[in-house]
């Protein structure tokens, strides 16, 4: 059964995702002194007291038109509150009750999700007007709060109680390396690539505000999703759309900085990485970085060229890319290239077929005895070099972990094995071993025995 969940809502910066962190306990929402900070619904596991749930984080309300940005952002609230078993509706008690909490407070008395007023920033004598004038609102009593400080944490609890307390008990799934455990899928690449537009297309419904404004994601946002694959299997996969990474020296504004390392926190947490690029850009310097920013994490990745469906010469283009790849992306060969269309679905399900073998190579760990005899035969096809005159003995391989495969060898004077052999020995073990084009760790080390020679 799916846990309860609990949607926030209320005008801009009134301190929603200030609240949203405090009940699930770390920093997941950006927070900043300016309003409209928090654009798509984002959402975690809460806990209040013992109470377990899911909290979504909406953004600021706003009474715009429905075909500007914040008119699509006020649908992605309206759609938060549906479907929640209870609502936060948060005003500033600071600022007292403005016209636009009165709207939203019209809003909320026409839907059937239960409705529990928080007024937050209480802290102090400040606040004690805004509490008194919230009762005009219409929700019973509101309950003087403040997200920064953690006060009136236990009048919350049991407000909300009776809403989402169940019998079951919601814990999230531990960490799981089988093949089975959801894929853990990130989406990333520069501003208006087609990210959230293809997140959309995956799940089959506008999940993440889209338009032609760059810049709109701004939170990593992971949402849970099954992919059904040709044979009919349901495959559990973890999405996390991710905000558009520009080159640093563009980015300036603080809350781009903010984004930028919400992004970077994305690419740790996943396990494989969808490079997304503007196919009607082609491969351009930031893409490498990006790629490279990737690799460097250990985690594995597909570049997609998006908005395929518009593109003239694609055979010649796909080839100008991947040479365009090989020479500036030198240090591993044969990453997946594939073309999708966020518009119209069409490479969606190649992109996943490609996750999950490209995930499986990920994980892959190879039987010792099948190790060694690769690496015989590696190290006789090719013996290692002997500077000065003294040889380089390597004696064998092991490998250490997986998710990226990990490899330790094992030898004598390896501080002086030139890198171009251990590039030689990488690339034989994706190669021979099957590990393709996922991130490989190669290190050297001389046994802990000191009478050891050659």
């Amino acid at each position: 059964m799916s846990p309860p969940t609990v949607a926030i809502i209320g005008r801009p910066n009134v301190g929603k995702s200030t609240l949203f962190n405090r009940l699930v306990g770390k920093k997941l929402a950006l927070v900043d002194d300016r309003p409209g900070v928090t654009r798509d619904r984002r959402e975690g596991e809460a806990s209040l007291l013992g109470l377990d749930f899911r909290i979504i984080d909406t953004a600021g309300f706003e009474d715009e038109d429905p075909d500007t940005l914040p008119g699509r952002m006020r649908r992605q609230t309206e759609a938060a509150v549906e479907t929640a078993d209870v609502a936060l509706f948060v005003i500033d008690a600071r600022a007292g009750v403005v016209p636009l909490d009165e709207e939203i407070a019209r809003w909320l008395r026409g839907s059937d999700t239960p409705i529990v007023l928080l007024a937050n920033k209480a802290e102090g004598r400040a606040g004690e007007g805004g509490v008194l004038e919230a009762y005009a609102l219409g929700f019973g009593d509101p309950i003087p709060f403040s997200a920064e400080h953690g006060e009136g944490l236990d009048d919350l609890f049991h407000a909300i109680r009776p809403h989402v307390e169940r019998e079951d008990v919601f814990e999230e799934d531990e960490e799981d390396e089988s093949p089975n455990a959801p894929l853990k899928l990130a989406i990333v690449g520069r501003p208006n690539a087609g990210k959230s537009t293809l997140v959309n297309q995956m799940l089959g419904e506008d999940r993440m505000i889209t338009g032609p404004e760059a810049g709109i994601t701004r939170d990593s946002i992971s949402i849970d999703w099954e992919w059904t694959d040709a044979e009919g299997n349901v495959r559990p996969v973890r999405l996390v759309d991710t905000a558009g990474l520009r080159k640093k020296a563009k980015v300036e504004d603080k809350l781009e900085k903010l984004s930028a390392a919400d992004t970077r926190r994305a690419i740790d947490f996943a396990e494989v990485v969808v490079l997304l690029l503007d196919a009607s850009r082609g491969l351009e310097a930031q893409d490498l970085r990006i790629a490279d920013q990737v690799y460097s994490e250990g985690r594995a990745i597909i570049i997609a060229l998006n908005k395929w469906d518009i593109v003239e010469h694609g055979a010649a283009l796909l080839q100008g890319v991947r040479k365009a790849l090989d020479d500036g992306f030198a240090q591993v060969r044969g990453i997946p290239l594939l073309t999708v269309s966020g518009a119209t679905g069409k490479g969606v399900d190649l992109i996943m077929k490609v996750a999950f073998e490209t995930r499986e190579a990920w994980s892959r760990r190879v039987p010792t005895g099948q190790l060694n005899r690769w690496f015989e035969g590696a190290v006789e096809k090719n013996p290692p070099p002997a500077p000065g005159g003294k040889r380089i003995k390597l004696r064998y391989a092991t490998q250490i972990k997986t998710r990226p495969p990990s490899f330790v060898v094992f030898g004598t004077r390896v501080d002086q094995l030139p890198e171009s052999y251990r590039r030689y020995l990488v690339n034989g073990l994706r190669k021979e071993l099957g590990f393709g084009a996922v991130p490989v760790r190669l290190t050297l080390r001389a046994p802990k025995n000191p009478f050891v020679t050659s």
